[in-house]
C-alpha cells in the first residue's frame, strides 16, 4: 500500500505526468527533457527523483549521459499507473508541443552530420586562414546548387535571389513593396539576370501557380507575416510535389523593440510551433535546427527548417 501511495503522489504534479508522458514514448537524458519541456533542469531531476524513488522510471548510464525511461517493472499496477499518467497528461495544454519537441529530439539523433557541422562552424572564425571565410565557401556551395526553379518569398530587394539566379534555371523573387519589386527588377535587368523575375505580392497568398517551384525560401520574412502558418500551407500550394521548403528565421525571443525597430509582427518562433505547422500544411521529412546564436545582446538565434512536399 505505501508503494501504491507513493506512486499516486508522485503523479500528483501535472511536471511530472508531462515527463512521464515524454519517458512513456522513448528514453530521454535531463538535458533533453529539458529542452522539450522548457522547465529547469534542476526542476527536471528533482521530478525524475521523485517518480525513480516510487519505482514509475528507472535510470542507466552510457558515458557521461544517464538516460532515464519509465520503469520496466511488469506490475500490472505500475503499468496501469503510468497508462493513466500519459492520459492526463494529453489534457495538459503543454503535451502537444512536448510531442512536437520529443520528435525533434529524435530526429536530432539521427542527424548527428548537423551536429558536427554545428561544431565545425563554432571553430571557423576562431583559427585565421588566408583566403578562407563564409563569402568564399558561401560561393563554392552556390554552384553545387542544381538548375531548379525557386521561389525566394519576402525577398526584399533580392540579394539571396540574385545569387540563385547565377546558378539556378528560373528564380521568383516576391515582396509586397512595389518599391522593392520596380528596384529589384531594374537591378535585375541591369545584371543580365533574365532568369530572374520580381512579382508584388505577400507571404500568405504568392502570386505564382500552385505545383509550380521546386524549392520555396523563406529567409528571414516568416515574422514578418501576419498569419505564418498561412504563408507555409500557400508554400505548399506553390511546391511541385517531392519540392523542398527552407525556412531561416529566428528563435523565439523577448526583445519587444524589434517590433518597431525592424517591423517584426512576431518575436521569432519555437521549434515546436514552426514544426506544428509545417506538419499541419502537409509536410514531410521536417528537421529544425538552431545555426547560429549572435555573441552580442539581445543573443539572437537563428533555427533552420526544412521540409519537403510528399510526392
Amino acid at each position: 500500500m505505501a508503494s501504491t501511495l507513493k506512486s499516486l503522489r508522485a503523479l500528483s504534479a501535472p511536471s511530472r505526468l508531462r515527463l512521464l508522458s515524454l519517458l512513456n514514448e522513448s528514453e530521454l537524458t535531463v538535458r533533453e527533457l529539458t529542452e522539450i519541456t522548457g522547465m529547469r533542469q534542476s526542476g527536471v531531476s528533482m521530478h525524475l527523483g521523485q517518480m525513480q524513488e516510487a519505482g514509475l522510471v528507472e535510470s542507466s548510464r552510457d558515458g557521461k549521459n544517464a538516460y532515464y525511461r519509465k520503469t520496466r517493472d511488469n506490475n500490472a499496477g505500475i503499468i496501469a499507473l503510468i497508462e493513466l499518467a500519459a492520459s492526463g497528461a494529453a489534457e495538459i495544454p503543454e503535451h502537444a508541443s512536448d510531442l512536437a519537441n520529443l520528435k525533434l529530439i529524435l530526429d536530432r539523433r539521427e542527424n548527428q552530420d548537423l551536429v558536427y557541422f554545428n561544431r565545425v562552424a563554432g571553430r571557423f572564425d576562431r583559427i585565421y586562414g588566408p583566403g578562407r571565410s563564409w563569402q568564399a565557401f558561401g560561393q563554392l556551395l552556390l554552384r553545387l546548387v542544381p538548375e531548379i526553379v525557386v521561389a525566394d518569398l519576402g525577398s526584399g530587394e533580392g540579394l539571396l535571389s540574385e545569387l540563385l539566379a547565377r546558378k539556378c534555371r528560373r528564380v521568383i523573387a516576391v515582396d509586397n513593396s512595389e518599391k522593392i519589386v520596380t528596384f529589384g527588377q531594374a537591378r535585375a535587368v541591369k545584371n543580365g539576370l533574365a532568369n530572374l523575375e520580381f512579382r508584388q505580392g505577400d507571404l500568405q497568398h504568392p502570386p505564382i501557380d500552385d505545383a509550380s517551384i521546386d524549392l520555396a525560401i523563406l529567409s528571414q520574412a516568416l515574422h514578418h507575416a501576419e498569419e505564418p502558418a498561412q504563408a507555409i500551407a500557400s508554400a505548399f500550394r506553390i511546391l511541385r510535389p517531392g519540392g523542398q521548403l527552407m525556412v531561416l528565421d529566428l528563435v523565439a525571443h523577448k526583445f519587444e523593440q524589434a517590433r518597431d525597430m525592424f517591423g517584426d509582427r512576431w518575436l521569432g518562433f519555437a521549434e515546436s510551433q514552426l514544426y506544428q505547422w509545417l506538419e499541419l500544411s502537409g509536410f514531410s521529412q521536417i528537421d529544425i535546427s538552431v545555426v547560429s546564436r549572435e555573441e552580442e545582446e539581445p543573443h539572437f538565434e537563428t533555427l533552420l527548417a526544412s521540409a519537403i512536399r510528399p510526392a
